[in-house]
């Protein structure tokens, strides 16, 4: 049944090209009551996977900044250790509480940014030139430990947080941002992931299941994208993360 199910959120995955994580952590929590330690595990370690074909496909068409990358995901290993660390400590009911607000924060920022990036842009002024030198080492290093650790504590990949990053602090452009946030992305997955497992928190039977079902799924809905208004996915953008935290606030305490 998980397996079946991961098909049909796989679907919507790719027909969106984004909210996954989030969505997986719930499905599995309230659909299928597995213990959302285990869910945020499975969620980061099937990310990795999802990242590395991202990632490959961006980077061949010239669509990564591999510096910045480098940094924020060298970084990003450290603090995605440290969350699931914290993570693993954290009460049930409190990470799922954790979890569920960190998705509708995610998706109110989503919201800002596909409808209101005026005021986005007049109140963080987006960078016009590639940040370098020091700085870039300094506020890389500081961003990658900040996102790692959220990602990681909370099982979200945390796009949102790290693509405005990039563009208003690193100054990449959006098209090269979602190509440095898979990069980025990869190595907190991965190491987030290898730490659930190592605390015994990945149930790799319910891991398999996902990430095939996933995989086949997102690949079904990709061929999809095209065919939907730009109107019709900005809202579902922005509505699935904020729908799954609600779901999850209610229903798994």
């Amino acid at each position: 049944m998980i397996f079946l199910a991961m098909i049909v959120l796989g679907v919507m995955i790719g027909f969106l090209g984004a909210g996954g994580a989030g969505v997986t952590i719930t499905l599995l929590t309230v659909g299928f009551g597995v213990p959302v330690h285990m869910a945020l595990a499975v969620s980061l370690a099937s990310m990795t996977f999802t990242m590395i074909s991202g990632t490959i496909s961006h980077y061949r068409e010239r669509e990564v900044e591999v510096k910045p990358g480098l940094i924020i995901g060298g970084s990003g290993i450290f603090g995605s250790i440290a969350g699931a660390s914290v993570s693993n400590l954290m009460p049930a009911d409190i990470l799922s509480v954790m979890t569920a607000v960190m998705l509708m924060v995610s998706g109110f920022i989503l919201y800002i940014r596909l409808y209101h990036d005026g005021w986005l842009s007049r109140h963080f002024p987006v960078r016009q030139t590639l940040l370098t030198g020091r700085k870039l080492y300094l506020y890389g290093a500081i961003t990658g430990l900040i996102i790692g650790f959220l990602s990681s504590a909370f099982g979200i990949g945390a796009a949102a947080f790290i693509q405005i990053a990039l563009m208003v602090v690193f100054g990449i452009s959006l098209l090269r941002a979602i190509g440095t946030c898979m990069m980025i992305v990869l190595p907190i997955s991965a190491a987030g992931g290898l730490s659930y497992l190592f605390n015994g928190r990945l149930d790799l039977l319910i891991f398999i299941q996902t990430l095939c079902g996933l995989g086949f799924g997102a690949y079904i809905g990709a061929q999809f994208t095209h065919l939907a208004p730009k109107g019709l996915l900005q809202f579902a953008l922005v509505l699935v993360p904020v729908l799954s935290g609600i779901i999850m606030l209610v229903f798994s305490r």
